[in-house]
């Protein structure tokens, strides 16, 4: 999930959670539960995504979404 509204909680992560029980979901669960929060993990998701998303998103692809915007 990108929270693109604000509103993701520790709370919403243990429910997006619930259920996974990998290593890499309980020791994230317990890193925000320490954090208290989730500002911290989504400041270094997106500067760790910032590469990945550039190359992905081009002049090309934004162009192509706004016209389909604007045809719809």
């Amino acid at each position: 999930m990108i929270d693109f509204q604000g509103d993701l909680s520790v709370a919403k992560v243990k429910e997006l959670l619930a259920g996974d029980d990998s290593r890499e979901a309980k020791s994230l669960l317990a890193k925000l539960v320490v954090d208290r929060k989730v500002e911290d993990m989504l400041l270094v998701l997106a500067d760790c995504l910032t590469e990945p998303v550039q190359k992905a998103l081009n002049d090309d692809v934004v162009r192509e979404q706004l016209r389909m915007y604007a045809d719809s």
